[in-house]
Order: structure tokens, then sequence, then C-alpha cells
């Protein structure tokens, strides 16, 4: 910036953009007008390229004085305020974000709906028939239209007291041509470059293979006008086939990028950002408990070292020893209240700036033993008096009162009770008041002292007293005005002594975590402090100062209540309240009073700057000194820079600005000295802020972009010796170039954290040592919490406070600097100067930075997205590290601090347990996790011989398994002798037709209909005489049974069965969601190529209705047939099939991948599969079954339909839909009907357990008792889900429900019952696996709650006459017990292949006909799709064998291959679901090479930005991934299955289609 001293601007005009600013930060001027004024001002000032704004260079009006109202006004007060402010440091920030644009990032813009969007202009929204690529975000590399109205970083007023940089202009004025000028609307506002590189990729994809597809719809407009609503029943009776949301072929073009689709558009930027390189990748690696190496930071070989020689400790001059130096503090209270009791010690202000009460020392002197008098005396009884010496009280004063703190304070002296001054707590949970609590309960504390006016304004209960706040003690309140007090009796007289090593006053000090300590401080202490003061403050008697500081603690109680008595100093003390209203009433009064010192803040600074032009006679010649308290603070300098600029003219001479260092534990670190040598320049440091983040210091010139330059705090403390040493570890001295922590050997410290040992040694007795490992001094040192190092000339310079220090991968940032460079982008159109938050969260094994601010509410959507990139940049490029999240919260929304600043510790509390409620988030895990463990490189796979002789040399069996042999098992079963169900039918209507074979329950647990054998036969009979007759079909034809669950569809299966065709089962459309549900009838119907379609008269009327001829071309259906009027006649004669092997039936069902097959079904393997499960449950005629299923495919059709033909037993049916209605409805069935075994699926378990939880003693007085159920099997074709199960039995336990009885079965496509528990046999086992191992395939048994475990269920047991073996998936090779591979089954009731139209040969042998590559080569085995594994456990089988469990995974299908390695969604879901508690339900797929996570959000609609931090820090800490995609959508909106399966491909498609209405989408970077 060479140019920099090309224009200065006159005095008059900094002053008045100053103003601006302030009116502008505090909302009294709109940003148009802010600017207009503004360009007006610097109009005469600034070059002008041709044509920008040059018509406002001539209308030169004056300005109008600012309304004195805006005083008034409450402040957005904060005590981060102006502290931050440096003109370099806004300039570097300035060029570091115009390299950026060079580089050209583009960051897609998060997705909000409409009603989460906060006053924002409307044409921010693209309407929806634009065509998709309208939508794109713009991009962070064009000028936004906030620059194109205002110059750059102009929030502060120091910018523009420096000049503003030439080529800032010149490239505004090029950039100027190139961007359109829309900004508010999101249509590619100057992204045209990226916009059209991304419309050249889809325009070339889509050419590319346009010839395959026809074209895609056009969804947008689609969605607009017909949002696609997805009710979602617990348990559906809607052919879940979910909404279709656009076919996901017709969607995908070449590569994978789906066209028409704002969403994709979106997500394919990110991918194509992310692909830009990060940092240099790092090597090595640590091991995280076991398996998963996780990278370490190695140290860059390039940082800079130390290379100073060590340091030597400092010391102080000697504490000059004053003949009439008081022997204590009370000592010299007494003094002065005898010998000059009409001196003035404190005048107090009202808010008017008016003299509201002067304190003289007499009156203090007399007030005090009043006091001292009433607390010893007055309190309890004489033999039990509350107070005694030595004991802890509270002292709770507002800060416009100092008169009556003071009292009370010299009153506890004078009693030697300790006085543990607080804030005024102000409700019940103010921010941080829980805390003070328990400070006020450890120091013992009983009485609070009080003045009236406040104990009037604490808050009361009902009966008038004042309640116990949240985790306080139980307090009284003792008022210390002289007229509530005793007047002590002449006798009694206060017993001074000389200063000694008791505790005069505990200072509270608010830790980074947000708990409380209390400092003791010592007489001795408190009196040698006021000395070392005076000496180095050169403090005289009479003197006057003006203190702006809170008097309670810290710099303001040392110098304005405590070493101004020592001195009979007059006290001007101006609260807080009183310098919102009129920031310049410090400066009044210092001219007023011919003040010679004044205690400031940067910030008061700051104020008076901005608003001194109200002033006309300001003379400061009276300062001799100006104590800066916060000079600690290295932003502070920018606001003594500036101050002195202003008022040097106003006679304030440079030397009198003293900036101090001070914290709790050390009282006054350091302090500038006022000389009368002017031509002694302060100290400087430009220093680079890379080598401090290494913790060097390295001087640079201040043409660097990132430097922080540093102002010295004086030198060390009369009678102190001072040292710095390394921040972590041993304190050892560091080197003389090395920033450490300051530490301080002094009598004039804290004595100790009160209570705890432990920290107090850690803090105030340490022993720095030198290299060599020797103490430097025999003396214990204390630390204190500041940074920094001794600069030449025994100069002390701070760089920032441990407090601030965040740590993030082996460097060191402090929290202020990020502040500044946040604040240096553009920072008052956004966000509020000091309502600004940084701290740092642990996420996987590192510190990472989180930035909360609070946002304007005027400034839009766009504007703000467009500063939150900014300031990821400006951070990226200055202090080389990034940003985790970034997240605006609205105005007036974190919590505050006693004197309004931001309460940290409680902002960052909010934000971990997500009740931050922001308004804007982004996320950039991307950029900042460099930690994650190297991707799996997949090995050469070991040959399958190989493994098998590996395992038989390491003893380990190969895993197989198989249930009992059919063939060995003797039993009565006369079904057996017959081939077909059909058979079956006819010998049980001869022998037993009476005998109820099925009962349909309705929704009020009446018996609906029920079906005898001979019932169920004569009506098979009449519909197959009518499928003759009326349908003409032959042998073999296909017929679709489209029937609600109940008796009919059992009745038309054997219906079919008796005239020779093969059924197939369907769900029947939904009639309130025909629009969605209609279509995959409709394919199902035409792929299983059916004849025609048997159905009910209701559901024959909706398939030929209005709104189906909206979803379908109804002209195309086969013939419908209505069984709901049957021929009286039977058929001829019935139909025999001659070959067992024929078909019986189709079993048609959309597996969780949204992949619609059909599996047949021959006559053998039905009747082989109703022996097995008539074995393996005992089932009989006289047995009662119930079951609550949708009995349309898999198990649950063969328990609907088949099993009680073949075994006999009678069938309680309970259509799951009908639990909607009374959700108890399959329990109360249960106890009723007296049943032992109970199907169910998880749908109807989940309804259960959350539609009973609150039920269960209601239910009990209804005589529900579950206790003679021995088996309640839920029918599944996944991972057991444990959580479900177990919570059901606790629920129900009270019922009467064993926990045992509770069981899952595993069946798939290929096999539709591969395990099922059983009545006989071992309870099912849980073990737990390391849930790194089974990302690599691998199964490590651990312990119960051992870090990464993952329960798994045995899936029941093995099914008689089934064969199980567990395979590896890619060379077919079997495995070892306990090693996970897919599992592979061979069994007489395997489907005998797919029925499919385009007859896919290759899947069909390899689903149904796999064989194993080595070993056993000869078996044909079916491929079930499932990862698993086989355990031989130590228990027995009925048959004395050890039992085998089989444990499932998860399909192979759902897996997820991200870096090298396999992750089930099940299991991102399940840490998903557990980190808020508004996050109903979850589901997780990849898209590209990136994680989605959907979120269902119960809760109000500004919950759903808080969860974007959440999930995405939940999966990076479980899983190491990083989500890509945050959506977070309604509830109902994941699709599910009527298994109760979640269609996570469908719900992809919906993403990419962008038919889900989310409520926000988060895209991190």
């Amino acid at each position: 910036m060479a140019d920099r001293d090309a224009l200065p601007l006159p005095l008059e005009v900094r002053a008045r953009l100053a103003e601006l600013e302030l009116e502008l930060s505090e909302g009294d001027i709109t940003q148009k007008g802010y600017e207009k004024k503004r360009s007006k001002l610097l109009g005469a000032y600034l070059p002008h390229p041709p044509g920008l704004e040059a018509s406002m260079a001539h209308e030169r009006r004056p300005l109008m004085a600012p309304s004195a109202s805006r005083y008034h006004r409450r402040r957005s007060s904060g005590t981060r305020d102006e502290r931050y402010r440096s003109d370099v440091h806004t300039e570097a920030v300035q060029a570091a974000l115009a390299k950026h644009k060079e580089r050209k990032m583009a960051v897609p813009m998060p997705s909000k709906r409409r009603s989460l969007v906060v006053q924002t202009s409307m044409d921010a929204y693209t309407p929806p028939g634009l065509s998709p690529l309208s939508y794109l975000p713009p991009l962070t590399d064009t000028s936004s239209g906030s620059e194109e109205e205002g110059g750059q970083g102009e929030g502060t007023p120091t910018s523009s007291q420096g000049s503003i940089s030439m080529e800032h202009w010149i490239t505004r004025a090029i950039h100027q041509g190139s961007t359109t000028s829309s900004s508010s609307s999101s249509t590619q506002s100057g992204g045209s470059g990226a916009a059209g590189r991304l419309a050249d990729v889809l325009a070339q994809t889509h050419v590319g293979k346009s010839e395959n597809h026809s074209a895609p719809p056009d969804v947008t407009t689609y969605t607009s006008e017909h949002p696609v609503q997805v009710e979602r029943p617990q348990v559906s009776t809607v052919p879940r086939t979910t909404p279709k949301y656009g076919n996901a072929e017709l969607m995908e073009t070449g590569d994978g990028v789906p066209v028409s689709s704002r969403v994709s558009a979106k997500i394919q930027q990110l991918v194509n950002t992310l692909k830009q390189p990060r940092r240099p990748p790092l090597r090595e690696f640590f091991v995280d408990d076991f398996e998963e190496l996780l990278e370490v930071q190695q140290p860059d070989p390039n940082q800079p070292r130390p290379e100073g020689s060590q340091m030597v400790a400092i010391r102080g001059e000697p504490l000059g020893v004053v003949t009439n130096w008081p022997p204590s503090l009370e000592a010299a209270l007494q003094r002065w209240g005898t010998i000059s009791p009409k001196a003035p010690c404190l005048t107090t202000m009202d808010t008017n700036g008016k003299p509201l009460y002067v304190l003289t020392y007499g009156k203090l002197w007399s007030r005090s033993i009043k006091v001292a008098y009433n607390i010893l005396h007055k309190l309890g009884t004489k033999q039990e008096p509350m107070v005694r010496p030595g004991d802890r009280v509270a002292l709770v004063f507002p800060n416009n009162d100092p008169a009556a703190f003071m009292v009370a304070f010299y009153g506890c002296l004078l009693a030697e009770v300790v006085p543990v001054p607080i804030e005024v707590p102000l409700t019940r949970k103010d921010a941080g008041s829980q805390q003070i609590g328990f400070l006020l309960g450890s120091c013992g504390v009983t009485v609070a002292l009080t003045s009236d006016a406040c104990h009037k304004g604490l808050p009361k209960g009902p009966t008038g007293e004042i309640p116990q706040f949240k985790g306080w003690p139980k307090l009284l309140w003792f008022v210390t005005e002289s007229k509530h007090l005793s007047k002590p009796p002449r006798d009694w007289f206060p017993h001074i002594k000389d200063a000694n090593n008791d505790t005069a006053y505990i200072e509270y000090k608010t830790c980074k975590d947000g708990s409380v300590l209390g400092v003791t401080v010592t007489r001795i202490a408190l009196l040698t402090h006021c000395q070392a003061l005076t000496q180095s403050c050169g403090y005289t008697e009479a003197e006057i100062i003006v203190n702006v500081l809170d008097f309670k603690k810290d710099v303001g109680l040392w110098h304005g209540i405590l070493t101004s008595v020592m001195n009979m100093m007059h006290v001007i003390s101006i609260p807080y309240s009183l310098m919102k209203v009129n920031p310049l009433s410090w400066i009044q009064k210092v001219c007023q009073y011919k003040a010679k010192v004044a205690c400031v803040k940067s910030r008061d600074m700051h104020w008076a700057l901005v608003a001194h032009r109200d002033q006309r006679d300001v003379n400061l010649s009276s300062l001799r000194m100006l104590v800066v308290a916060d000079g600690s603070n290295p932003w502070s300098i920018s606001s003594c820079d500036a101050f002195l600029n202003v008022f040097q003219s106003k006679g304030l001479r440079p030397e009198v600005i003293c900036p101090c260092a001070s914290s709790a534990e050390a009282l006054t670190v350091a302090i500038r000295r006022p000389t009368d040598d002017s031509n002694q320049p302060p100290g400087r440091g430009v220093l680079s802020m890379q080598g401090l983040s290494y913790g060097v210091i390295r001087v640079d010139s201040e043409e660097r972009l990132s430097v922080l330059t540093v102002q010295d705090v004086g030198t060390v403390m009369p009678g102190a010796l001072m040292c710095v040493v390394k921040p972590e570890g041993v304190p050892q001295l560091c080197r003389t170039d090395e920033i450490g922590e300051l530490c301080v050997c002094s009598i004039a410290t804290g004595m100790s954290y009160y209570g705890l040992s432990g920290m107090t040694k850690n803090t105030f007795e340490v022993f720095p040592m030198t290299s060599s490992g020797a103490p430097i001094s025999e003396y214990p040192f204390t630390r204190t919490g500041l940074l920094g190092f001794i600069g030449p000339g025994g100069l002390v310079f701070v760089s920032g406070k441990m407090d601030g220090l965040m740590v993030v991968s082996g460097r060191r940032h402090n929290a202020d600097d990020i502040v500044a460079t946040a604040l240096a982008v553009e920072p008052m159109k956004f966000v509020y100067r000091g309502r600004i938050a940084v701290f740092s969260v642990t996420v996987l094994h590192d510190e990472r930075i989180v930035v909360v601010a609070e946002q304007r509410p005027d400034s839009t959507e766009e504007d703000s997205f467009q500063w939150m990139s900014r300031v990821l940049q400006a951070i990226d490029s200055i202090h080389n590290v990034g940003v985790f999240c970034l997240a605006l919260v609205p105005a007036n929304t974190l919590p505050k601090t006693p004197l309004g600043g931001i309460h940290l510790s409680e902002t960052k509390q909010l934000f971990l347990e997500g009740s931050l409620h922001p308004c804007n988030v982004l996320m950039c895990p991307h950029t900042c996790v460099t930690n994650l463990p190297k991707p799996r490189q997949k090995q050469p796979e070991i040959g399958p011989a190989s493994v098998m002789v590996g395992n038989l040399v390491s003893g380990k069996r190969i895993a197989q398994a198989s249930g009992r042999d059919l063939g060995q098992i003797e039993d009565n079963d006369q079904a057996r002798k017959f081939l077909f169900l059909s058979e079956v039918l006819q010998w049980r209507a001869q022998t037993t037709p009476d005998h109820v074979l099925f009962t349909l329950l309705s929704s009020r647990g009446t018996v609906l209909s029920s079906l005898t054998c001979l019932q169920l036969h004569k009506r098979a009979e009449k519909i197959a005489a009518m499928l003759m007759e009326r349908g003409h079909l032959q042998d073999g034809d296909h017929v679709a049974l489209v029937y609600p669950p109940g008796i009919d569809l059992i009745a038309a299966f054997y219906g079919c069965l008796y005239a020779g065709c093969v059924p197939i089962t369907v769900r029947p459309p939904h009639p309130q969601n025909i629009a969605t549900t209609l279509p995959t009838v409709k394919m199902i119907v035409e792929v299983s190529r059916s004849a025609c379609v048997m159905t009910s008269q209701v559901i024959c009327k909706l398939l030929k209705s209005k709104e189906a001829s909206a979803a379908v071309d109804v002209r195309s259906w086969p013939p419908v047939l209505d069984t709901d009027d049957l021929p009286k006649k039977k058929p001829p004669q019935l139909y025999k099939p001659s070959n067992p092997d024929t078909l019986a039936y189709l079993d048609f069902s959309v597996s969780t991948t949204g992949m619609l097959a059909g599996v047949k079904m021959s006559h053998t393997a039905t009747s082989a599969f109703c022996r097995s499960i008539k074995l393996q449950c005992e089932l009989y005629p006289s047995r009662e079954v119930a079951i609550c299923l949708d009995p349309y495919c898999g198990l649950g059709f063969v328990l609907w339909c088949l099993c009680s033909v073949y075994s006999g037993h009678q069938s309680i049916l309970i259509p799951p839909s009908e639990l909607e209605v009374n959700p108890a409805l399959w329990l109360l069935a249960v106890s009723q009907f007296r049943v032992r075994d109970t199907f169910c699926s998880y749908s109807v378990m989940e309804l259960c357990t959350k539609g009973l939880g609150l039920q269960t003693e209601s239910l009990k007085s209804r005589g529900l008792d579950l206790s003679r159920v021995r088996t309640c099997v839920v029918v599944a074709e996944e991972r057991p889900r444990i959580a479900l199960t177990q919570s059901f039995s606790k629920l129900f336990k009270d019922l009467g429900l064993h926990p045992r009885a509770v069981s899952t079965s595993f069946g798939c496509r290929v096999n539709l019952a591969i395990c099922l528990q059983g009545t006989s046999g071992p309870d099912p086992t849980t073990v737990f696996v390391d849930m790194r191992a089974l990302r690599h395939d691998r199964v490590r048994l651990v312990e119960r709650g051992s870090p990464h475990s993952l329960p798994l269920m045995e899936s029941g047991k093995i099914l008689p006459g089934v064969r199980i073996i567990i395979a590896n998936p890619e060379t077919k090779g079997p495995l070892g017990d306990s090693h996970l591979g897919e599992i592979w089954v061979h069994c007489g009731h395997n489907g005998s292949g797919y029925f499919t139209v385009y007859g896919d040969e290759a899947l069909q042998s390899d689903h149904f006909n796999s064989h194993l590559s080595f070993g056993d080569t000869q078996t044909v085995w079916a491929r079930t799709g499932y990862l698993g594994f086989l355990r031989r456990t130590e228990l027995t089988d009925a048959s004395g064998e050890r039992h085998d469990a089989l444990y499932v995974v998860g399909a192979l299908d759902e897996a997820m291959e991200l870096r090298g390695m396999r992750y089930h969604p099940i299991d991102i879901e399940t840490s998903v679901i557990r980190t808020h508690k508004s996050i109903m339900e979850c589901a997780v797929f990849p898209w590209t090479n990136l994680l989605v996570v959907v979120v269902e959000l119960e809760g109000s609609e500004q919950e759903a930005l808080d969860l974007v931090p959440l999930v995405t820090n939940a999966v990076l800490e479980e899983h190491y991934l990083i989500v890509g995609v945050v959506v977070v959508v309604d509830i109902g909106v994941i699709p599910i299955n009527s298994r109760g399966e979640k269609q996570r491909m469908h719900l992809r498609d919906g993403f990419l289609a962008d038919q889900l209405d989310p409520i926000y989408v988060a895209y991190n970077m």
C-alpha cells in the first residue's frame, strides 16, 4: 500500500466520518443514507474513476449536526467494542481478500425455506419457472452490491483517517464493468464465469448421452405448483414406494450429474470447490486407541524457531519506603477521617452528569465504623453471631452507587470480615450468575450487603421475599444505608492492626470455561499494591482522579477505591449508564475538575473520539496520566493513537497515555510511567502473525499483510521480579525472542484461589526454571495469564491472554486477533461491532475455531453470506488457519456479561448444546480438518485358497452353520404327504371342516370376519370358477391380487391355486394419495405380466376413477375382476400341477435401494417353507398366533396367507393400518386371545413404544396381560434394531412381557426367512464389535461400553433345513469364524430366481446359483446381499450341539464406500439422532463422494440451523467422515416402506430433483 499518504484527510472530515460510523453502528442511519453522506464527505478527496459517482462530487451540502437523541438510545454496548481497530489491519484484510478474488472460489450458498428468512427483500427469490441454473448462488469471487455502493472496509473510522488506497478504487471501477447490477436477486450476480462453466459441463454431459434418455421433466416448475406431500404413517398401508421422486434414471446424465435441478448444481459446485488443492498433506500418524490412524500434525520444517539467548528475570525499581505511608489501609482511612474529615473522597454522578453526592473522608470513616459494628453485633444473636471476623460476606452493589460500595467495603475491612464483591443478579437466570452462586457457596457466604435501592430492585417472590437464585446459597440480605443501622456504643471501636497475612478481600474471576474462581488478596498484598501504584503513578495527596472503570474489581477497584484512600485523593466516579448516554462525560469531568489522572478503557477513548464534535471547549492539559486499563489487549493501540491524534490539539500530551497490564491473579503486572520527558517515544513492536502463531517474536515491516502492532505497557512494578515462561508444561524460562506467559514474584499479588489448593499451586506457587532445570529464585512466582515478552529497556509487551489462546494443529492463535480480522471485513454493514465471539471447540483431537456474530436485522441473506465467505478468506489469508464454523445470530440474542459484553462461555455452551438458534451458518470442515485418518488403501486380495489354509493353520474353523435337518425330524405331520398347498386345504376341508383358520380384527378389537377350512375351500372354488369363466385364463397365467389386508386376499390366493394361475399380491393404492401410490401398483402389474387383476368392488372403482386417470393410463389395465359377487357354481375340476417345481406364486417387493424385483417361489419351496416354520415355532391346530404384518411380500405374506393352511393353527389377523386409530389394538388382542406366539414389524413396535409409552398404567387397569407370550418376533430384512426391541421390552415388562420373548427374524429377497427365534433353543445373544474394525470389513469383539463399540443382536435361530456360509463377496472364497463377509444360504425354500421382463440372466445366476471359488465348489448357494458373520457360542442347541449365532451387519447395496472404508448408513444415523432432542429421524446417502445427511426436525424451524454444527461434529468424532451437505426437513419426509425400513435411494432422488421442500440446506465447505 505505497500510496497510504497520497491524500491525507483533514481532521474535521475524519471526525465526521467517525460520527457517521457510530450512527450506522447504532442503527440511527440506514446503510444507504450512510453511504450517501460518506461519499459526499470523501468526494473532494478521492480520485474519480470516469463515471463513478461523479455527480456526487459536485453537490457537497453541509452536513447536519447529528441528532442528540441518538445518545439516549441504548448503545450496542460491548466491552469488545472498539478495541480492535487498526487501519493497517483493515487494509491488510482488504488486500488479502483482493488476492482471494483472483483465486476464484465458488462457495454454494445454503438454501432456506421462505418462512425461515427474516426480512429479506422479495426479489432475492428466483421465481419458480426460471431455468435451474438461475439458482446458482452468487459466487464469492465477484464484487457484490454491498461494495458497489460504498468503499471497502469503511466500517472503521481509522481507515478513513489513513487515506483510502488508490488501487482499490481503480480495481472497483474495473469490476464495475464486469458485474451485473442486480446483487439482491440471486441470479448469477457476476457469477457468470463459474455459472457458465457449470452450464457448459451440464450441457455437454446432457448432449453426450441424450440419445438414451427421454428429456427429463422440468422438476423446478413442477414443484412450485404441486408440492409433493408425503404423509408418513408409522405403519403404512400405503404402497410406500414413496412419492415417486422422479425416476432416478431419468435424472442422471453421463457422469452422474442430474440435469434440471438446482440442488445438484450446487452440489456439483461444492464438489468442484473441494477439489481445489488444500493445505499440504501431513505425514505421520498417532494411534487412536487401536487401529484407526489419525494424522498427527508434523512440525513444519521451515517454521520459525526461537534463536535468542535465555532471558533473565527483570527486577522492578525498589519499592521506596516513605516515612508517612500508613501501616495499613484502615489506618490511612482513620488518619484522613480524623485529620481532614471535610476532604472530598468520592463524587458520584447521576445520569445527566450532575454531581449527585460527595462522600467526604469523615463520612466514609464514621459510616464504615457503623457498618462494621452492625455486621459483627446486629446479625444473629449475642451468643451466636452470624458473622465473625474472617468470615466471607457478599457485596452486591449496582454500578451507579460507588459510595455505598465504598462504605460497605471499608466497613468489612474494619470488622475484619472478607468482602466478596459480585455483580447484581438481575433475573433468576443471568448468564453466569449460577457460577457466581457456586463461588459464594464455596466461600461459605451467608450474608449479602446491599444498598436500599438495589434491595428494592431485586426480583421478589409472591410474598415479597427475595427468591434464591439458581445455584446460590441461602443468603440474608443486609442493607448498609446509615438510617437502617444502629449507632455503635461510645466505647466500641474497631481494632486497627498493621497489615498482616489475613485475607483482605476476594475478587471473582471468570475462567475460559465459564467457571468462577475467587482470588484471595491478603492485607499485606493490598497495602503493598497500593504503595507500588502510588510510587509508579506518582500519586500525591488531594489529587483528583476520574474513574470510568468498574469499581468492584480490577483496575477500577485498585485505583478508585483503595489507592485513592491511601493518598487522600478525590475520585470522580462516572457510571457506565452515564457513559452510554453521554460518551464524552469523562472528558467533560476532566476539564471541569481539572483532574490530573483518568482511568479508562480503550472503548471509552473510542466513544469520546466519535462524539467529541459536540464539545467546543475541551482542554485536557491538566491530565498528567491517562491510565488505559486494557492496554494489555494488543488492539488497544489503535484507540490510543487515534485519541492522541484528535486530542493533541486540545492539550493532551503524548506521554500522558499510560497503558497498563493487569490480571486478577497478579494484580497490576506493569504500567507505563507518566514521564516529563516527551522525547522518549513509547515502545512499539510490529510482529509477524506467522511468527506469533509459533510463539516466536519476529519483527516485521508494516508492509506485510499479517502483522500485529503492539505497544509496551511500561515496566515491571516497583518491588517485583518478572520473567517469561513457556505456557505449557514445566515453567521453563523462555528465550528472549519467544512469547510466553508473564510470571511475577512480588508481595503485591493474589494469594490463592479460594478453596482450590491444586489450582492454587499451579498458578500462585510457580518456580520458574532455567534450561538446566535450576529454579531461578527461592520465592514462588504467580502466573499472570498474560502472554507476551520483555523487550529492550525492560519494557513489557503483551500479545494476548492465555484465556483467548486457541491451539489449532500445533499453532497458537489469539481470539482477539481473529475478532479484529473479522471486523476488518466491511464490518458495519452486516454485524454489530463488539457483538462478536470467537472460541474453540474440540472436535477430533484438535481445537476448531468458531466465530459467532450478531447480524443486523436489515442485512439480506445474500449479503450476510457474502460477508461470511469473505471473513473465512480473510482469516485464512492472515492467520493461515481455517474457521470451522461461522454463525450469525439475530441481533441482541447472545448472552451478555453485566457490563454488556458477550458472555463467551455461555455462548459456547449454547453452541455446543444446539440452542444458539443462528440465522446463518457456514461450516468449513473440509478445509479445517486435516487430521483425518488416511483413506484406506485396498490391499490386493489374498486368494481364497490362502485364506482357507490360513484359517486351518491358525485353528479357526470355516464359518458355516445349519438349522436342524428336515429329513431327520420325525413328527406326525399329516400335511407332509401332500406336495401342494391346494391339496392340504382340500384335505383340511374334508377332515376338519369347521376348524377356524383365520380371524380378522377391526380397529376396535372385535372380530370382523373369520374363515373355517370349509368356508375357505368353498370360496376358493368359486373364485377359480370365476377366473376360468369370466377371465378365460389358462394354466400358468399371472393374476394380480389388489386387496386390503384381510380375508378376501387369502381366498383369492387359494382360488388362483385351484385354477392353476400364479398369484401376485399387490398393496392397493392409498385413496388419499393416488398420485404417488398408484404408479407402483401399475408398475408391478405390468412387470409381472399379469393377465388380469382381481380386487374388491371399492378398489375396482378407485382404479378406474378420475384421480387414477390423472396418475396413470387407466386404459392399459388388464381386465379387472371384482370378487365381491361370485358365481354360485364351482369349477368342473380343481387344477393339480404336474410338477412340484412349477411356479406357485411371485413375491414382488421394492428393496430399500428402490429396486423392484419379483422372486419366483415354486410349490416345493412353498411347502418346505411352511414346514420349516411349523417346526421352528411348534405350530399345531390347537395353537393361536397373532399376526400384525403387511401381507404383501416376504415372511409377512407367508405367515398371513399360507402357514395356517399348512399347520392348521388359527391366525388372528391385525392389519397394521388399524393401529393408527388404536395403537393398543395388537397388544390387547394378544392379551384377549391368550396368544403365545405373535409376529409384528418394526413399524408396529415403534408405534406401540411411542404411542403407548405413557399409558402402561391405564392398560394394566384394563386387564392387559402379556405374561403368556413366549415368542414375539419382529419380521425384518435388516440388522436387528437393538435399541427399539430393548425399549419395547422394558416398557411392557410391567404388563408381564418376558424380555427373552422378544426376538427378531431375518429374511431377504433370495430366501424369505433364514432365521427365526422359535420356541426352543437358547436366548438370542448380543455381542459388541468395534465399529472402526467393521469399516475395514473386520470383526473385533470388544467389551460392552468400550469406545466405538456397537451392539449386534443375533437375528434369531437358523430355520430347519437352512445351511449358511460366510463368503468373501469379491473372491467368493469361504471365510473363517467371526469374519465379516456376505451371508450365503442353501436351502429347500430358497426362491428359484427373479421374474424379470428383461431377463437379466447375469444377476439371476449370481444371486440364486452361486458356487464357492474354493473348498466345496459343488453346492449351489444363493447370495443374500447382506454382510454378517457367524460366531460359535458357548450355548448348546436342543440337539446338544454348540449353538452358532448369525449376526447381520447390513445390506451390501446400502453400504457406502467413503475414504476407502465401508460404512453402514444406520450407524451414522444413530450418531446423528443422538446429537439433539429435536432430531426425530435421519437418513444418510452418498452423492458423488460427499456424504449427505437428511434430518427430520421436530420443533420450531428456528432450531434448524442449530443442527448443522452438531451433526457435522458428531459424524466427524464418531465416524471420521466430513458431512458434505446437511438437509433439514419436516417430519415424515424420509420415505419408509411397509417393513419400516428407510428408502434412502428414493430420498436421494427426491433431494436431487429438489422435491423435498427442505427447511434448510447447508453445504459444508
